[in-house]
């Protein structure tokens, strides 16, 4: 592995993220959204999987890459729109990726599996670094856009998109969703979704800095 060779993909995907005109506060601070949310889930990708490879780390800070430039009001309301639209933001992610890898020096081999982590292919059979990246995704979710969702469900259907969320989710990630540093009604919600009991006394979060 090539220190300095990853070093460079990871600034120049972090430079094309940082470009992003939409912001969000993540622990504290505002940020662009992507590029915020990109150095989350390498965060988390280094927690769920020390030594993790070099493509998943790659695609874990590639996994949003530009994701402004194809918004969902492009395509179609509803479901099939919507999944029209995911295809087209894996595609278009992929290609973004590999373009600066090529620049820097990447063989067709690691652009291809980066390609084929981007696109979550091997998810559904159970590949450990599929679901590595699909937990990392779902844990920055949690962290850092539950609460605004929270707000604006009712909470049968947060409830409902809770539960759908952690069937993506590994135990581990799971365990680790509730020692954020959670609204009370939010880990409420989350355990309820993960058929967990109230805690019997207040339990302390884990903070993250």
């Amino acid at each position: 592995m090539s220190d300095e060779r990853l070093r460079r993909a990871i600034a120049a995907i972090d430079a094309a993220n940082g470009g992003d005109p939409h912001t969000i506060v993540a622990r504290g601070r505002l940020r662009p959204k992507e590029l915020a949310h990109a150095e989350l889930v390498s965060e988390w990708i280094e927690m769920l999987a020390p030594g993790a490879s070099e493509a998943l780390r790659i695609a874990g800070r590639a996994h949003h890459l530009r994701r402004w430039a194809i918004p969902r009001t492009d395509y179609p309301e509803g479901r099939e729109g919507y999944l029209r639209w995911r295809r087209a933001l894996h595609d278009f992610h992929a290609d973004e990726t590999a373009a600066i890898l090529g620049e820097c020096g990447y063989d067709a081999a690691l652009i291809r599996r980066v390609s084929d982590l981007l696109h979550k292919r091997g998810l559904a059979r159970g590949e450990p670094e599929a679901q590595v990246l699909e937990d990392a995704l779902c844990l920055v979710f949690v962290e850092t856009q539950y609460r605004e969702i929270a707000e604006r469900l009712s909470e049968q259907k947060l409830l409902d998109v809770t539960t759908k969320t952690l069937r993506k989710m590994s135990e581990r990630a799971k365990a680790l969703a509730l020692e954020l540093p959670l609204d009370a009604r939010d880990a409420a919600t989350i355990r309820r979704a993960a058929g967990l009991s109230p805690p019997l006394a207040k339990e302390s979060s884990r903070g993250r800095s």
